[in-house]
């Protein structure tokens, strides 16, 4: 049977001594033995034996909302999510045809969906990139401009494909003179 106790409660096994739970986790203490040192031990390890319980009240886990917001906060700072970005009315359903000029060589058809997909995925990770170089803590801020305007011409590079998106917020946008 699981026991309950929580942070601060005092512990004693057999073969570690006495120790104090310094962390909670969902299925498992982690709990510092005057013997063994830290060491992560079960909620249901039988030897264990709660000699006084914390006084803090005993935390069973995240609330769904706390959880919710947890999620969304990792989400959004790995760019983890993305707006639905939508593919122009009139592409739907359309096939991008690549036709090399020797007539013995035959074209390729890709479905501009895939293609549209694939621009997008390119952008979402120019992002990431993006955040990347600003966050790095090894770069100069000089290094970290340069490597941005290399950025922004890549984006400058794509705009020929804007014409594919439904809604020009999504644009790539480049360098403006």
């Amino acid at each position: 049977m699981e026991k309950t106790a929580g942070r601060g409660a005092w512990v004693k096994h057999p073969s570690y001594g006495n120790g104090v739970i310094s962390n909670d986790k969902i299925t498992a203490w982690e709990i510092y033995f005057e013997k063994g040192g830290k060491m992560e031990i079960s909620k249901r390890n039988e030897e264990l034996e709660i000699v006084e319980p914390s006084s803090t009240p005993v935390r069973t886990g995240l609330s769904l909302d706390e959880i919710e917001k947890v999620l969304t906060h990792v989400l959004e700072k790995y760019n983890g999510l993305q707006p639905n970005i939508e593919l122009g009315d009139k592409w739907k359903g359309g096939i991008l045809i690549i036709k090399p000029q020797n007539p013995d060589l035959q074209a390729k058809e890709i479905p501009i969906e895939s293609f549209f997909h694939k621009i997008v995925m390119i952008r979402d990770r120019l992002r990431v990139l993006e955040q990347n170089i600003n966050s790095n803590t090894v770069l100069t801020d000089l290094q970290k401009v340069d490597l941005q305007q290399y950025i922004t011409r890549i984006y400058g590079s794509l705009t020929t494909f804007n014409f594919l998106f439904a809604d020009n917020k999504n644009y790539f946008v480049g360098q403006k003179s």
